[in-house]
């Protein structure tokens, strides 16, 4: 067991160029819609700057002013649509190269990300990518604006890592990262990368 190899991408900003989040606001509400939420949330946004809210609070703020009480269906299609029409704009052709190099290397190549896994879930099946991603509420098939359990970020990353996978069992633990919500799980790599498709 002890060959076996394994690689941690984030995905916001390190296969991406942007944060898909912000990119799939704007997709679905618009631009005025999307200016006037970040502007009525703003102060939501310097808390959590400041560190007086936690990520989780602010990015369920922003969550339930834009998405709150939409049925699942309908922001499954929002997500769907996206995926298939921006999603694949804002890729690093130079993570999907290291990508495809790990997996034909042997690796286990595993996407972790703080956005919500709706609109990554497609794309990682596609590539044969195993996916941790944040989980949002669902209640009688609608979005609560809540987060279900932690927003998969930080030390969450790690945790839900853990969950799933044994990390003794890899000779060589890859971990690729942008952020500081991504240096903890870095910090689990005989190899960590930062900002490396930049």
């Amino acid at each position: 067991m002890m060959n076996q190899r394994i690689a941690f991408f984030d995905f916001d900003g390190t296969i991406t160029t942007h944060d898909t989040l912000l990119e799939f606001i704007r997709f679905s509400k618009g631009p005025f819609l999307f200016y006037l939420g970040f502007l009525l949330y703003s102060p939501w946004l310097v808390a959590y700057r400041l560190k007086v809210i936690s990520n989780q609070s602010a990015k369920e703020k922003i969550l339930g002013f834009f998405f709150g009480n939409m049925t699942l269906a309908a922001f499954q299609a929002h997500c769907d649509r996206f995926a298939a029409e921006i999603l694949p704009t804002l890729l690093r052709p130079k993570a999907l190269v290291e990508i495809k190099k790990l997996q034909q290397a042997g690796f286990v190549v595993v996407v972790v990300s703080a956005s919500p896994e709706n609109w990554i879930s497609g794309w990682a099946a596609a590539n044969q990518v195993p996916l941790i991603a944040t989980r949002l509420d669902i209640k009688e098939q609608r979005l609560t604006g809540r987060i279900a359990g932690r927003n998969c970020h930080g030390k969450e990353k790690v945790n839900r890592i853990h969950e799933i996978f044994r990390l003794t069992d890899y000779q060589e633990i890859y971990a690729y990262g942008d952020s500081s919500g991504d240096r903890p799980m870095l910090a689990l790599a005989s190899n960590p990368f930062f900002k490396p498709f930049r």
